[in-house]
């Protein structure tokens, strides 16, 4: 018997009992189909977390005013605005690590424009935090620095908000009125999404930093020079740990911070922080994988009992073609090309499944996904290997019966 003749006989086994040949398969079915979809979900989190990290901007700190501590409560980072721009200045000028420095002020606002109006969030800065945070504009221009010294009233608008306020229109050179004081709309930043925490980047608006705490934030909730953070460009990935050092050592000496006291200040690493999410979901996508393979393992173990009872059913069978000539590898391929069918056709329809579970999944679910050829090719070749381990103890069985004994057999 050759190899064609091997399969042929396999799939007119298969043929021949059609539903057994269907539940048997159902259990690859569904492993391949769960590991395709689980693994298109994990790298769908993947994506978002690196499409995350490039709209936030490369090698970025951040440094945050510390915390208050009044009658024995702390309250929450930010709460003690320690940090001013003298120190973000002194900063861009003394650690030769750090590109650029953009020091922001920010506060909840409401923004109106004719009879319609939207409460959003207000962040004063420089021009630097376009450098930052790589956020240009998609129409008109950003504030400069004599805009600033002068504390200009111009905004720059967020896709979200330019969509609520003008519905379509053009934004640019019109006059909004943001707590009451009337602005010049200079720019609509370019679009970045949600954040990993479902929060819309898009839904800001952005002013000189002197003008947003002269007169939108500022009064009793900051004082002259001060601001709640800053971001810190650094000029690359090997320099972020010495700048890090570089600056705390600058805030602690300028704070006048005594050994052994703790800073006034916090700073983070974000792309450190994105790093370890983006590590955390390729974790989980392994382990969902793991878990749905487990659909495999059974689906084989299925396999290997239908095999047997195949085996079984089909003694004389065996019996008649040993006794006009087959040999034990002949025996032995046609069960196992028999068990390693099942798997591939099952295989087949779990990568259909798989690929149109993971588009619904993304279409009901409102979730990123991302069907790679490698996941499809590592599930159709666990199916494969699942029918050649289950199949091999039954295959070998059936061509070690003896034919004398196998052609008696009622």
């Amino acid at each position: 018997m050759n190899f064609a003749d091997a399969i042929r006989a396999a799939l007119i086994a298969v043929r021949t009992n059609v539903l057994r040949s269907g539940l048997t398969a159902l259990g690859i079915i569904i492993g391949v189909a769960a590991v395709i979809i689980m693994v298109s979900v994990g790298a769908g989190a993947q994506k978002r977390i690196d499409a995350y990290i490039s709209t936030l901007g490369s090698n970025l700190l951040v440094i945050w005013a510390g915390s208050s501590f009044t009658g024995g409560v702390k309250g929450g980072r930010g709460t003690r605005p320690a940090i001013t721009e003298d120190d973000t200045a002194a900063i861009e000028a003394e650690v030769e690590e750090i590109e650029v420095v953009a020091p922001q002020v920010r506060g909840n606002v409401q923004i109106i424009f004719g009879n319609r109006n939207w409460g959003t969030v207000a962040v004063g800065s420089t021009p630097d935090y376009e450098i930052a945070h790589n956020w240009p504009v998609q129409d008109g221009r950003w504030f400069n620095a004599t805009e600033v010294r002068a504390s200009a009233k111009v905004a720059i608008l967020g896709r979200t908000v330019a969509e609520q306020l003008f519905e379509g229109g053009d934004p640019i050179g019109q006059t909004v009125r943001i707590q009451r004081v009337p602005f010049e709309v200079i720019g609509v930043l370019r679009g970045k999404g949600e954040t990993l925490n479902g929060n819309d980047q898009d839904d800001i608006v952005l002013m000189p930093l002197t003008t947003a705490r002269s007169r939108v934030i500022g009064g009793r909730q900051i004082k002259a020079r001060q601001i709640h953070s800053a971001f810190l460009k650094v000029r690359s990935p090997e320099e972020i740990e010495d700048a890090i050092g570089d600056v705390t050592q600058l805030l602690r000496q300028r704070h006048r911070i005594r050994d052994g006291r703790p800073d006034d200040f916090t700073i983070r690493n974000m792309s450190a922080v994105l790093e370890a999410r983006a590590s955390s979901a390729r974790i989980m996508t392994l382990l969902l994988a793991a878990v749905a393979s487990i659909s495999l393992v059974v689906g084989g173990i299925g396999i290997m009992n239908i095999m047997l009872v195949s085996v079984t059913e089909r003694t004389r069978e065996i019996g008649l073609r040993m006794a006009i000539g087959a040999r034990q590898r002949d025996i032995l391929a046609q069960f196992l090309i028999e068990a390693v069918t099942l798997s591939l056709i099952g295989g087949a329809v779990g990568v259909a499944l798989g690929i149109a579970g993971s588009f619904l999944v993304a279409h009901f679910a409102d979730w990123p996904t991302v069907v790679s050829p490698g996941s499809i090719l590592l599930a159709f070749g666990f199916a494969a290997a699942t029918g050649v381990f289950f199949g091999f103890y039954p295959a070998r069985k059936a061509s070690r019966l003896d034919p004398i004994e196998a052609l008696r057999y009622e």
